[in-house]
């Protein structure tokens, strides 16, 4: 009798859960409805995490920024890698008025690190990046190629299926990929991990249909 309960509830369970990820896949691309007061007062502002990679990423991202609609997407949060300190510098010129959170998360895996120990460096970042998103919990998640930006995506998708926190990941490929996508925009892609995917080139567009092509953002 014990046994059939068990079973039960693990079919229960399951079904729940497969239930929910088809119901994430398909809201997955949508506009995300901001909730607004009554009347005719303009919509609420939208919590956004701002991931930031180095060298040209970050390049890249800045621009982008300054022509966001700050006063739509707010309060900021800005992520960089803990070891890199020059992206966050830049990202607090471009907000030295404004209440913006800049913070740092553990690397998954340095450039020349080994294999075998970057295991323990990724389970280190998707523990740091699980506690970051929850305590953020942001509505958008702005991002355009740095590793940093993978565990922070997949834990934020992890939410949605669990109905923590809904939030919309906005992936832009950086302009330096013309005919194939870099690995992160790779993984957000095929797992339908993105809501948006934008790329700056017309053959990528007509090579990954789902994504939208912008023209050259820089």
């Amino acid at each position: 009798m014990a046994c059939t309960v068990a079973i039960a509830l693990i079919i229960v369970t399951t079904t729940l859960i497969v239930a929910r990820l088809l119901y994430v896949l398909h809201r997955t691309g949508k506009p995300l409805k901001p909730r607004s007061s009554k009347g005719s007062a303009p919509q609420q502002p939208l919590s956004t995490l701002i991931v930031l990679g180095s060298g040209g990423h970050t390049a890249e991202m800045i621009n982008l920024l300054s022509v966001l609609q700050k006063d739509r997407f707010a309060p900021r949060f800005y992520i960089a890698a803990a070891t890199d300190n020059m992206s966050l510098q830049k990202a607090r010129l471009l907000e030295e008025t404004s209440s913006s959170q800049f913070m740092q998360i553990y690397r998954s895996r340095e450039v020349g690190q080994s294999y075998i120990t970057s295991v323990w460096t990724t389970l280190i970042a998707l523990a740091h990046g699980f506690w970051l998103v929850l305590r953020i919990r942001p509505q958008v998640i702005l991002c355009n190629g740095p590793g940093t930006c993978v565990p922070l995506c997949v834990i934020a998708f992890l939410f949605k299926i669990v109905g923590i926190r809904w939030s919309s990941v906005f992936y832009v490929e950086s302009i330096a990929r013309v005919q194939r996508l870099s690995l992160s925009g790779l993984l957000l892609y095929k797992f339908h991990i993105a809501d948006q995917f934008f790329v700056q080139w017309p053959q990528l567009q007509r090579k990954y249909p789902r994504a939208h092509y912008v023209g050259c953002l820089m």
